[in-house]
């Protein structure tokens, strides 16, 4: 995955197979934190779901981000958020691998990043992917409500929870969220056309 300074990215994987990834609310609890500290320093978390068996994360990626190169071989540039998402897949999967005495990859081998500052500006992608990402339980099936799916980022901009994961103010400003409680949360069960769900993936 290649990341550029002031691009905003849908970054998602799976499991293998579609099999589960969490099987308890602490396994959500502890991915959480695995990533957001892949995602510290270099980047603004925008919004992000957990979902049973894959998971959404939007970021932006801050202007005085540089890559890194791999120990002495300078020929070779190793993108830090890159092995940051790596290391925490990796030792997330050891975790879970121990407790529930399974082995082999848990995630699909290949996390997926892809720059909506790249897609048309008049299909307004950041909006739309940051709905799509806090729909997703709802649109699974899993709730009735966003604010009943508690691995979200949707209740932390709902004023339902102090989380600090997201830079909220800065999504507010990217995304032009209302500061009206009533409006924020008419704006986040918005119909997102299927083309664009299509091509936020």
């Amino acid at each position: 995955m290649n990341f550029v300074p002031g691009h905003i990215y849908h970054v998602y994987n799976q499991g293998n197979n579609r099999e589960p990834i969490f099987y308890s609310r602490g396994d959500y609890i502890l991915f959480l934190k695995k990533i957001r500290k892949a995602f510290s320093g270099n980047t603004d978390i925008l919004a992000w779901c957990l979902m049973p068996n894959h998971f959404h994360v939007l970021i932006r990626i801050k202007e005085i981000y540089e890559l890194a190169y791999i120990e002495n071989d300078r020929s070779k540039k190793l993108n830090p958020i890159n092995k940051n998402i790596g290391s925490a897949l990796s030792s997330y999967t050891q975790n879970l691998n121990k407790k529930m005495d399974r082995t082999g990859s848990l995630f699909r081998k290949r996390t997926k990043a892809k720059s909506l500052s790249l897609l048309r500006a008049e299909d307004n992608y950041g909006i739309n992917c940051y709905l799509y990402i806090h729909q997703n339980p709802v649109r699974a099936g899993l709730v009735r409500k966003l604010e009943d799916w508690e691995f979200s980022s949707f209740r932390d901009y709902a004023g339902l929870r102090k989380g600090n994961s997201c830079n909220k103010k800065l999504a507010t400003e990217l995304f032009n969220l209302p500061a009206s409680p009533s409006e924020f949360y008419e704006l986040s069960y918005r119909t997102i056309p299927e083309s664009v769900v299509k091509s936020i993936h």
